[in-house]
């Protein structure tokens, strides 16, 4: 074959280099352009062996993609890191084809990928914290639109952290800077797991992370195995809303750093938040959900005190409903919706005594806006408001205690009860009881629970009721299940208790309780006063 028809060939190939190979892999001939401006060209490699300008990993994909390969038949695309000097390797697709008139020679047609980088250790950044990791997608995600298509790339290394001593140092920083580098801006990489990575990279990137580990590997001498896989990133017209939904589905597969396909469960859960977030507006607009009643009775008396309105959404945990509510910023339009809910039941017929607690999101406290809706639904008949209390949650901290501790203290001038939901159970737990104005605690059911078992449990809540009890704030316990539990509560002070042994939520409020010293049910109607 003359070089007219091997130029030809090239050209057919649409590759940067066409190559021809003897039976012992010696080049015979090279046509194309170098690797990088300033490395050797192609026309002076004849009489090389090829893999000399391959690294291990790439000699081993060479090898498995060209085996046995018959004549006239071309091989699978081998994914590869071309040499180009001491310092710099190139990604590369390399298709290897014996042409009958050829054989048994080997031709090679090399198409070039990205630019020339180096392997050697590079002063790069260190890797990620998951909550850096998670403020680098938000960063990232914000400037999605100019940046074009990204995805997340999971990378698997067996073996890496069962090197020891220096080596397994420097074959560690090897990867982390072959990941950095990949990454979408140099530095959004993450451990995380002790063998798998994550890194924020260019959708439109198609290079070899798995081929490019290895090789960063390779040169500390190692021969570990590596896995790739990616998810799309699909920017769609509302940026803030991918960056939540984003933000939200990073950090559970952070938690579940161990599942098989992270590509697949990153995809498949992006999707079904950004699926279940849809719901929940449309759900939230239409009013579609429902509130239960739950009683929360005197202690002392036994007389039901008021009730807990509890959301249910069907067949859903409320809990994990709420959580997605919070992290995707739609939790405030829900609050409003159920406090609208509750002012409904308080005004219908029958139900003229009752009081009801209903839960906020701290993240609704970070504006004026359920306070100004709350005395406006209730400004035709001010006395509603001395049967509201608010009990802030904790599952979305307060940003700024000191702003939300104003609006509270609007609401209870205008006769709304506040109350400390779940004490015990996060760590701002004693900066709301410092810095909120509010009027009840409510200890937080794990200890209510453990109450009977452990005694160093039955000893923080008697401190608890204690301090409470100082700063004349009423206390309830919630998840009373049991007789004894009730009894055990009341001697320590606790004030009210809330739990199945007192009634489970419904959807109407029940006020008439069982008379258990008698076994028959009586009506202890709730009281007219928060006192």
């Amino acid at each position: 074959m003359n070089t007219k028809s091997r130029l030809l060939g090239l050209a057919f190939a649409s590759a940067d280099i066409l190559i021809e190979l003897d039976q012992e892999g010696r080049i015979v001939l090279a046509i194309g352009s170098p690797p990088a401006p300033d490395c050797a060209a192609p026309e002076s490699w004849p009489g090389r062996h090829l893999l000399e300008f391959f690294g291990k990993a790439s000699r081993a994909a060479f090898d498995t993609a060209v085996e046995g390969l018959a004549v006239g038949v071309r091989s699978p695309t081998a994914e590869v890191l071309l040499i180009c000097d001491e310092d710099r390797v190139r990604r590369a697709r390399i298709r290897a084809f014996r042409l009958p008139e050829l054989a048994p020679a080997l031709s090679c047609a090399i198409t070039f990928e990205g630019s020339p980088f180096s392997l050697t250790v590079p002063q790069s950044p260190p890797l990620l914290t998951g909550d850096g990791f998670l403020e680098r997608a938000r960063a990232t995600l914000d400037k999605a639109a100019a940046r074009g298509p990204m995805a997340i790339a999971f990378v698997d290394v067996s073996g890496l952290d069962s090197v020891a001593g220096e080596r397994g140092q420097r074959a560690t920083a090897r990867v982390q800077a072959a990941l950095q580098t990949a990454s979408i801006d140099g530095s959004s990489a993450t451990r995380l797991s002790p063998e798998r990575f994550a890194l924020l990279k260019d959708g439109a990137d198609g290079r070899d992370l798995a081929t490019e580990v290895r090789e960063a590997a390779a040169a500390e001498g190692l021969d570990l195995s590596s896995r790739a896989t990616e998810a799309p990133i699909a920017v769609g017209a509302d940026p803030v809303s991918i960056l939540k939904a984003l933000r939200f589905t990073i950090e559970g597969c952070l938690r579940d750093g161990g599942l098989d396909r992270p590509e697949q469960a990153f995809s498949e859960a992006l999707k079904n938040t950004l699926r279940d977030a849809s719901r929940f507006r449309v759900m939230v607009k239409a009013r579609q959900f429902a509130l239960h009643y739950q009683p929360i009775v005197d202690l002392r008396t036994g007389v039901v005190h008021h009730f807990e309105a509890l959301a249910r959404f069907g067949d859903t945990a409320p809990a994990n409903v709420i959580h997605m509510a919070e992290e995707l910023g739609l939790i405030e339009e829900f609050d409003l919706a159920a406090l609208e809910k509750v002012v409904r039941k308080i005004r219908q017929p029958g139900n003229g005594l009752i009081k009801v607690a209903v839960n906020v999101s701290g993240a609704s406290l970070a504006t004026d806006a359920y306070v100004n809706a709350l005395l406006h639904l209730t400004a035709a008949d001010p006395g509603e408001r001395r049967r509201l209390m608010i009990e802030v949650t904790e599952t979305a901290a307060l940003a700024d205690i000191d702003a939300a501790d104003r609006r509270l203290r609007a609401l209870r001038r205008s006769g709304v009860k506040v109350c400390i939901d779940d004490f015990g159970a996060g760590s701002a737990t004693f900066d709301y009881l410092r810095g909120l104005s509010v009027d009840s605690v409510k200890i937080d059911g794990n200890f209510i629970r453990d109450l009977e078992a452990d005694q160093r449990v039955r000893t923080v809540v008697t401190h608890l009721v204690e301090l409470c009890a100082s700063l004349n704030l009423t206390t309830i316990a919630e998840m009373v299940e049991t007789e004894a539990v009730a009894e055990l509560v009341g001697s320590m002070g606790v004030d009210y208790g809330q739990g199945w042994h007192f009634g489970r939520p419904t959807p109407q409020p029940v006020t008439a309780q069982p008379d258990r010293s008698r076994g028959a049910p009586r009506r202890l109607g709730a009281v007219s006063s928060w006192g």
